[in-house]
This record gives structure tokens, sequence and C-alpha cells, in this order.
């Protein structure tokens, strides 16, 4: 089976198959109990603090009414193992496009430490009432964490997608980290981790775009420069440290940017055609960008045609990570516009 036809079972929820599970033997499936419960202690026992400030404000300056970006997901949204609002992810984010827009941009922070895809039923609710321009979701790791059926995971996020972009909101989303580079998870468990976590990644993918969105692979963001640096990590290993957050917001800003029409054409100028626009039917295009950082995937036609033979058509690009502001940026960008 190819990581194309794998991934679209997974977003149909036609089929799970286990995820290599089904193969191993009893004493095997005690390791890996034994490794989870052990990774899990030690990422419980690094005394994290919780939540940082949610950086919720006016970020910028310029004329016009603000731009309301909404933030929507788990940890990886919120910004847990910071310690100051300006280094979260979407406090970053938010200084970052009212720079681009020359336009204030007002943050809403509603994603939600330990959540799950069901439960971003209510964030969206919650969003729809802020009437967001753009709204970005970080999701899918709990979910892998917890053995969520991914067709579950697929079918809320997909609905949420839906329901965002059927009110006129713009929607991109960053999909599964590779948890196989987390530190305190051991092999055999930290292959499976990454072959689920590519796996959920995909299948979002696709509901994503069949939803009217914009996926955006978070996968390497976590990957082989988390797994060699360790300065790209917080202090319980797991979840990412204010550099890693700033890496995972400059891979994300490009596609964001996009969607409101304030990414210039001249950052992607130099760029390889493969690399910054390819064309293939959405399942293989899903299974592609799960391992490829920073890949984005959306709807396209091509002739005329929204699908072809294989399915809808989606494209791919990838653009190179801009600088972001700093922290301090971040800070003084809030200050030059009154809250409220």
């Amino acid at each position: 089976m190819t990581r194309a036809t794998t991934a679209w079972r997974l977003a149909t929820g036609a089929a799970y198959g286990g995820g290599g599970l089904g193969l191993a033997g009893a004493g095997m499936l005690a390791v890996l109990r034994q490794q989870a419960r052990s990774a899990r202690r030690r990422v419980q026992s690094s005394n994290l603090r919780g939540d940082p400030p949610s950086g919720e404000g006016v970020y910028g300056r310029g004329r016009g009414r603000p731009i309301v970006f909404a933030v929507l997901g788990d940890s990886s949204a919120v910004g847990l193992g910071v310690h100051r609002a300006a280094q979260t992810p979407g406090v970053l984010l938010a200084a970052a496009l009212a720079e681009l827009a020359e336009r204030p941009v007002r943050l809403v922070r509603l994603a939600v430490s330990g959540a799950k895809s069901w439960q971003l039923d209510e964030q969206v609710d919650k969003a729809l009432l802020e009437h967001p321009d753009v709204a970005l979701i970080m999701i899918g790791a709990n979910d892998v964490t917890s053995r969520t059926a991914p067709a579950i995971s697929v079918r809320h996020l997909r609905d949420g997608v839906r329901r965002l972009t059927e009110a006129g909101t713009q929607v991109v989303v960053g999909t599964c980290p590779d948890l196989g580079t987390v530190r305190p998870i051991a092999q055999p468990l930290r292959w499976l981790a990454r072959r689920w976590s590519r796996q959920l990644a995909a299948a979002q993918t696709i509901a994503v775009v069949e939803a009217g969105g914009r996926s955006v692979s978070l996968g390497s963001v976590l990957g082989p420069s988390f797994a060699e640096d360790r300065d790209l990590f917080s202090i319980d290993e797991f979840h990412p440290s204010a550099a890693g957050y700033a890496a995972a917001a400059a891979v994300l800003l490009p596609s964001i940017a996009d969607t409101l029409g304030v990414w210039p054409a001249a950052a992607d100028r130099g760029l390889r055609n493969l690399r910054r626009d390819t064309v293939r039917p959405v399942a293989r295009a899903a299974a592609r960008a799960a391992g490829r950082t920073g890949t984005e995937v959306q709807a396209t036609a091509v002739r005329g045609q929204d699908t072809g033979p294989r399915g809808p058509w989606a494209r791919l690009r990838r653009r190179r990570p801009p600088d972001l502001p700093t922290p301090e940026q971040a800070e003084r960008a809030a200050e030059a516009t009154p809250l409220g």
C-alpha cells in the first residue's frame, strides 16, 4: 500500500490498520506500553509551568479595521513551554502579520493545552463569535498519544475547517508534528510514533483541503533539527522552546499571510520551480507533504477542472521561512496600539 493510499484511507475513515501494532506480539506490546508509561512520567515530572499569558490584544499600527487572527488547537498553539506571551506562536505571527499588512492585527487565542481534535468544536463555536479574518489551527499530537482513532480526529478537524471557511474565514492548519523526535520516547515506540503522526498529518491535509483550507506540514520543524538541537525543546523535552516556536511560526507565516493577500511575491523569487509550485492529486500531495517541513497544500484546478481521474487536485508549495520579529519587537508592536 502506498503512502498516498494509506493517507486516503485514514482521511475517509475506511480503515486504520493499527499502525503496525496488529503485527506485534504480546511481548512487543508490553514493551511499547512500558515505553509509553516511561515517556509520560519523564514529561510529567519536568515541573513545566502552566500556560503562558494569552497575548490577546492588538498588534501593530496603521489605518483600517484590525485584522482578526484566531489561534485554535492544543498546547503547540498555546505556546506551552515558554513564559512570555511574546514567545508564543500566536503573538509572533500577529506581530509579523501586522508588519506585512501595515494594519493592526487583533489576536484571539482560543487554543487549550491538552486538546484533542474532537474538542475543536467548542473552540470553533467561540471563534465564530469573533468573526475572524484568518484562523490558525495546530492540532494532532494529543490524538496520537491518546491513540484516538484517526477517522474521528480527521472528521472533527474537517468539520471545524468547513464551519470556519463557510463563515468567510481563511483557515491554515499546521498538521500533526513528527513525534518520532521526542527524546523521552525510546525505540521502537519512537518509530511507531513517527509513523502514526505522519499518517495523521497526511490524513489531516486531505481533510483540510477538501474543507476549503490550507495545510502546512510541521513534521520536520519538530524533526531533524529538533532531534539534534536540545535548545529547540523546552524543559520537558516534549514541547518546543521559544526558539522552537519561532521556527514553527516562521514556517506558518507565509501561508497565513498569503491567505490575506499580504505575502510579498518577491519573497518567493529565486526558489526552484519544484520547490515553488507542484500540482498532484490531493492524496499524493498529502503523502508527500507529511514528511517535508513547511510544505503548503491547497486546492487548485487543472485546465479548469477541480478533480482529476485520481481525485481532487492540490497544489504544493514550499516557501523560504522569513525572519520573524523578536519577542521584544512583538511586545513593542502590542504597545503601539492601545487595546480595546
